[in-house]
């Protein structure tokens, strides 16, 4: 078991005092049995803001904020404390008929999965399609474990990391062209590539803890994380992190899952204002750890915008 906590800071500074509307926050985590919250903290800056809480179609709890009051500067600090149990991809037990793929998911399942399985972007050229395609093995069987890791990996190997300003997420032929992207284009190629081969996918926004912020090959820290799901008979919602090439749920901490990244975002709202009256906006984002109640000397400090 490990003891993560998350401190996430948001501030969006503009050039004169401005007048908010409501804004939308997925900070807490989902709790589950590999995952469980110990404590949750919100503070916004102006303070007296008025919050309110709901589950959305997804079951995840999402934060409804009105501002007090007009200012030049809107902070969001939030505080997260967890338990948190490692899963590995030894330890998936798929059903024996989904062992191979390809397989059908059960009849009672179905219905409930479809909306997950079919492909929501376009590609008239079919480039997401043969590229899923070739990982399938030909005259011989395709183990569905390696099939869905292979994938996971050549978006690791293959695609550059690059960090963007702009919000949003690439559509997966776009990613597919430039091979590059964040880790919300790099989880959205994935989905769209396991729908192409008639697997249900779903996004997953959360955060990386990163062991050794120097030198350290994870992707996606100082910032919030995305990654996605593949639902696997037998294993259930299964984690893939294709931007580390992460297979369960290691150093994940899922906040928030749904269907397409634009059901998911992190934070969202607005002002009443021109676009000439935003000035900036930081991100920072701490994830610290210590094992079996234990503090550790090397917990990380991540700081960054994404």
């Amino acid at each position: 078991m490990t003891i993560f906590s998350v401190r996430h800071i948001t501030s969006y500074r503009y050039v004169r005092e401005v007048e908010f509307g409501e804004h939308r926050l997925m900070f807490r985590p989902r709790d589950s049995f590999d995952q469980r919250l110990i404590e949750a903290s919100l503070t916004i800056y102006p303070e007296e803001s008025h919050v309110r809480w709901i589950h959305d179609v997804f079951g995840n709890c999402v934060a409804l904020v009105d501002i007090s009051r007009p200012a030049s500067e809107l902070r969001f600090e939030t505080w997260i404390t967890l338990d948190h149990t490692p899963q590995v991809a030894l330890d998936l037990k798929v059903d024996d008929e989904a062992l191979t793929y390809p397989f059908s998911y059960d009849k009672d399942e179905i219905a409930d999965l479809t909306p997950a399985m079919q492909r929501h972007y376009p590609d008239p050229n079919d480039e997401v399609g043969r590229w899923a395609r070739q990982f399938v093995r030909l005259r011989r069987p395709t183990e569905t474990g390696h099939l869905l890791m292979t994938l996971c990996y050549a978006i690791r190997e293959s695609f550059v990391y690059a960090r963007r300003q702009e919000h949003g997420t690439q559509t997966p032929v776009q990613t597919l062209q430039l091979r590059s992207g964040t880790c919300r284009d790099f989880a959205l190629l994935m989905m769209e590539a396991a729908r192409v081969l008639g697997l249900a996918a779903r996004f997953v926004t959360g955060y990386v803890y990163v062991p050794d912020r120097d030198g350290s090959t994870v992707l996606g820290g100082g910032s919030t994380h995305a990654w996605c799901q593949i639902y696997l008979p037998g294993a259930g919602w299964t984690e893939f992190d294709p931007t580390n090439g992460i297979v369960g749920n290691r150093d994940l901490i899922r906040v928030a899952v749904a269907r397409d990244p634009r059901q998911a975002v992190p934070l969202s709202g607005s002002y009443d204002g021109d676009g000439k009256d935003f000035d900036s906006m930081t991100v920072q984002v701490n994830v610290t750890t210590r094992q079996s109640g234990r503090p550790r000397d090397d917990s990380p400090d991540l700081a960054g915008t994404g």
